[in-house]
């Protein structure tokens, strides 16, 4: 038995079901049940609250987070395989785990959950980036989750939290500092997954602010970054003429110099930005 739960170790999981983790689905399996309770954690207090698990595999965290006292877990499974292994979790927690065998890109989760819900997941690598920026641009705010706990490849982690000036500052940055605190809460090797992948992963947690940081539409706010960072290394009124023929004035309006490059802006310059862009 696991030292988590009375079910069997995930190792033995695995091999019952015979789940070989799938490189055409981003799957990288964790197996370590002390490390998935450990990123459940990472979650904050979980009583009370319906949690949304994307791409559980086996189930690892699915345990963890029910472990850690979670109300309820949706969990959405794009790979068949891996239903009989979570029906088998679904029996040992009775009424907290509901299953949906599908694409999570094409399922509105918010028909099978109930506020207070947070997200937590070992988000597959080929859907991750696209889900995150689906859940910090919806089209209303605060959003249906209170908070986001997922795990990517260091790289885009480090994305997320970048600062003006550094390499990874970009889009991702932006849109996530706009409306939420975000940090790195958690470093894990490629030896804790299986199979290796070959860089390292960390987890992010992501909290919803009531309201965003600083003023702007979120359609125009998005526009304008995903141009700017689409050329970064062009000069901003180069980067940007497709937006109009009078870019350079309304970089001038938002206090932003037309020869800066998009990494030396910060996000309430780029608010501004949008701001200027949006107005007749």
């Amino acid at each position: 038995m696991s030292t988590i739960d009375d079910l069997p170790p995930l190792s033995t999981v695995i091999e019952d079901h015979g789940l070989r983790a799938r490189k055409s689905l981003g799957q990288n399996f964790l197996l370590d049940l002390n490390l998935t309770a450990k990123i459940a954690r990472q979650a904050g207090d979980l009583t009370g609250c319906d949690v949304l698990e994307i791409g559980p595999g086996p189930g690892g965290l699915t345990r963890g987070l029910l472990s850690e006292g979670a109300r309820r877990v949706l969990a959405i499974e794009k790979d068949g395989r891996c239903l009989p292994a979570l029906a088998e979790i679904a029996t040992r927690y009775p009424g907290q785990l509901q299953v949906i065998e599908g694409d999570a890109l094409d399922i509105d989760p918010l028909a099978h959950l109930t506020p207070p819900i947070r997200v937590a997941a070992n988000l597959p690598y080929n859907v991750g980036t696209e889900l995150l920026v689906r859940w910090l641009t919806p089209p209303e705010w605060p959003p249906f989750w209170q908070s986001l706990t997922l795990m990517f490849q260091r790289e885009v982690a480090e994305r997320i939290v970048a600062v003006p000036g550094s390499k990874a500052y970009g889009r991702l940055a932006l849109l996530a500092q706009w409306r939420c605190e975000a940090r790195i809460v958690m470093g894990l090797p490629p030896e804790a997954f299986t199979p290796a992948p070959k860089v390292s992963s960390a987890v992010v947690h992501l909290t919803a602010l009531p309201a965003p940081k600083f003023e702007a539409d979120a359609e125009v706010l998005n526009r304008v970054v995903a141009m700017a960072f689409n050329q970064r290394r062009k000069m901003l009124r180069s980067a940007l003429k497709g937006m109009g023929a009078d870019i350079e004035d309304r970089l001038n309006a938002a206090g932003i110099k037309p020869t800066e490059r998009a990494e030396q802006v910060s996000l309430e310059e780029f608010c501004a930005l949008a701001r200027a862009v949006a107005a007749p």
